[in-house]
């Protein structure tokens, strides 16, 4: 069996093949990374992810490099500068849930909870690996990511519908749907 990366990325786009071999569906634990994951998935949502993923670094430098402490104190004045930013994607919603969803954290840290292992739980702190053989088969969504987003906005998340949250959710390595022929595939 020949292995090659799953069919979703675009083998001459460098940025994309990095982030499919570095980082996609790769078990990420720490609450920072969490936050800057799930902030890329929430400005996905009706966009291409190649249009994300080339307008990460410009986000990280909108978001002090998602530090959810200076994140979490982000206000009007600077919503409405991040809306004036070209360089990003300037959906006015979109903005506030990542200012919101930093408060989140912080919130459920202050109450003794991590992020990651409040997460992590839904999984029984175990990587779901789905064995896709193709990933035109994956669906957009599942009976865990809308019950994780159903909890999401239960403690206060925005912008976590259950089709955002799968994403996350394979993004951050809860859920393993890298193709069983992608060298990348860890079961």
């Amino acid at each position: 069996m020949t292995l090659k990366r799953c069919h979703w990325v675009d083998e001459n786009d460098p940025l994309m093949v990095q982030y499919h071999d570095t980082e996609w569906g790769q078990p990420e634990h720490r609450d920072q990374m969490l936050f800057e994951l799930l902030s890329l998935e929430t400005y996905q949502a009706g966009l291409s992810w190649r249009t994300v993923l080339h307008k990460r670094q410009a986000f990280r430098k909108a978001f002090a490099n998602y530090d959810l402490e200076q994140v979490a104190q982000y206000d009007e004045v600077q919503v409405a500068l991040l809306m004036k930013d070209a360089t990003i994607i300037r959906h006015r919603l979109k903005l506030q849930a990542t200012i919101n969803n930093a408060q989140t954290i912080l919130a459920l840290q202050k109450a003794g909870k991590s992020f990651d292992r409040w997460l992590w739980s839904f999984v029984n702190q175990q990587p779901i690996d789905h064995q896709v053989m193709n990933y035109e088969n994956v669906p957009a969504t599942n009976e865990l990511a809308i019950t994780v987003s159903k909890a999401m906005k239960k403690v206060g998340f925005k912008f976590v519908g259950p089709v955002t949250v799968y994403s996350f959710l394979q993004s951050s390595g809860l859920i393993n749907d890298h193709e069983i022929t992608c060298p990348c595939h860890k079961s």
